[in-house]
């Protein structure tokens, strides 16, 4: 199961969270969640209600790497103030799902179960991803304790519309667990980027040359994805230009704007660069593109001899909007190279910071370390100020990660 661009970052070694697990027949999603946190080598601990052990065993949890694992309230083995450990050890608590009886509780204060009494005593951000009938979540008496929730804080991820478990159709399925995953990262993320509004663009760019061929480059987009959901985890609102096939990289939570030709990707940039706080410019934008021959596949049989297709270019749209700027915007630009080593490509990303204007050159290898369509980039990084360095091969994820801190300091 995909759980997107941080599926194996680094940066949340050692984080702590407490995992609640409702009756549901989506509860055993929640092993899912617990796999993926703890690949990122976060501690979770788990408390199974019990409901949510009509349909999953505590050894199922505990074979994941969930310590400790939490029943009932006054279970033998346990410490007589159980309920009382997540509220002191994890930063964030998260319920999923969260069935419609978990809500009552938690809108009323209870604490007659241990997973309510230890959402009572927790004081930091408390994740909850509702799933149940759609009658059951349309109910004037359910969605009152949405409301008490939210009013108190309670971060809601999803329910999404569907098909549901029990046959019918509508809002109550548990949302995508990527979307849950990421909630709960970003609640113990510091909140850095807090208020800024971050323009990303991100994978190729298509220049038609018929009415069905193109010309195009490898990217995937991934690198920029993981540099808007970096700038999103840190608190950041994100407006990603996407080229095409890179949206899928993306979660909901960030703004989508889908182009195909390098022309659509600048008017869609300076569209939002106008109410931008930072530019990040990582999409492969095609530098020419190929005066068109038609509107129809062009036929094979009509140049037996070959063909000659002349090409303009397009427009620079890092160089072009980091000239337009105001003064408070920071840009950060991206350049794949053709050089030998690092040392060399360092200097190449020293000439185009100048030549575009950027606050920051961030540059990979072409057919390097990384770079198209990997999931890891080696990096050599400049910026305005002189500072200089440069990176070995990393996941994506913590470079995107680091570059956010490079930007936020430059």
């Amino acid at each position: 199961m995909s759980f997107g661009v941080f599926a194996h970052s680094t940066r949340f070694v050692n984080k702590r969270l407490h995992l609640g697990v409702c009756g549901s027949v989506a509860c055993c999603k929640g092993a899912d969640l617990l796999r993926a946190w703890r690949r990122l080598g976060l501690h979770v601990s788990v408390t199974l209600t019990a409901a949510a052990r009509n349909f999953v065993r505590k050894p199922l949890f505990e074979a994941l790497g969930a310590i400790p694992v939490y029943e009932d309230m006054f279970d033998a083995d346990q410490d007589i103030f159980a309920h009382l450990e997540p509220g002191a050890q994890a930063q964030v608590m998260v319920v999923a799902p969260t069935s419609a009886d978990a809500l009552s509780r938690l809108a009323r204060g209870a604490a007659s179960d241990m997973l309510s009494a230890q959402v009572l005593a927790f004081d930091g951000p408390l994740v909850l991803a509702p799933a149940m009938n759609p009658r059951m979540w349309a109910n004037p008496a359910t969605q009152a304790n949405v409301n008490i929730l939210r009013d108190r804080g309670a971060i809601f991820v999803g329910p999404d519309s569907g098909d549901v478990a029990c046959g019918e159709q509508g809002e109550g399925r548990l949302a995508p667990l990527e979307e849950v995953f990421l909630a709960a990262l970003r609640a113990v993320s510091p909140q850095d980027m807090a208020d800024l509004h971050v323009l990303v663009t991100m994978g190729p760019t298509r220049e038609p040359w018929d009415g069905l061929r193109f010309w195009s480059n490898p990217s995937s987009g991934r690198m920029g994805a993981a540099l808007a959901v970096s700038a999103w985890l840190r608190g950041a609102r994100v407006t990603s230009i996407c080229g095409p096939g890179s949206a899928s990289f993306l979660p909901r939570c960030v703004a989508v704007r889908e182009v195909c030709r390098a022309e659509e990707m600048f008017e869609a940039a300076q569209d939002v660069w106008a109410t931008a706080d930072a530019g990040i410019f990582v999409a492969a934008v095609a530098d020419f593109s190929p005066v068109q021959v038609g509107k129809e596949k062009f036929k094979k049989s009509s140049a037996p001899q070959g063909l000659n297709i002349p090409f303009k270019p397009n427009p620079d749209i890092l160089a072009t909007l980091a000239a337009k700027r105001r003064p408070e915007q920071k840009v950060l630009g991206f350049a794949a190279e053709s050089a030998p080593d690092m040392p060399t490509l360092l200097a190449l990303a020293r000439e185009k910071r100048a030549l575009k204007n950027a606050d920051i050159l961030a540059a990979n290898r072409t057919g390097g370390q990384g770079g198209f369509g990997s999931l890891t980039n080696a990096m050599a990084v400049t910026d305005a100020k002189g500072r200089e360095e440069i990176w070995p091969e990393r996941d994506k994820a913590d470079v995107a990660w680091d570059l956010c801190s490079w930007l936020l300091k430059i």
